[in-house]
């Protein structure tokens, strides 16, 4: 199994506008990646890869949201991504998914 089908379905609702954009790079990112045996392992995959596509370190990293470009496609708040979101609700639904997987 892959890391990448943690990420269907996609959640009903988002922090911020960058949010969704960010949720399919990181499918994309990981979709070559098996998965992890253990959901602890599966945490930290996630942490890394985040890290590599936003650039910070979700776990140390004060801020509560950050502007990337890349996951900018129009709106008022366009390119912000909730780091609140991702560390609250996003990450922890992923790392619950892969648990209920995983066994």
């Amino acid at each position: 199994m892959k890391m990448s089908e943690l990420f269907d379905p996609e959640p009903r609702t988002w922090g911020l506008r960058g949010d969704p954009y960010l949720w399919r790079a990181l499918r994309e990112h990981l979709s070559g990646a098996d998965m992890p045996g253990s959901a602890d392992n599966v945490a930290t995959k996630l942490h890394a890869a985040f890290g590599e596509l936003v650039g910070l370190d979700l776990a140390s990293d004060p801020a509560s949201s950050v502007h990337r470009e890349q996951f900018a496609h129009g709106g008022m708040s366009s390119g912000m991504v909730s780091l609140d979101a991702w560390r609250q609700r996003l990450i922890p639904m992923l790392v619950e998914r892969a648990r209920t997987i995983i066994g």
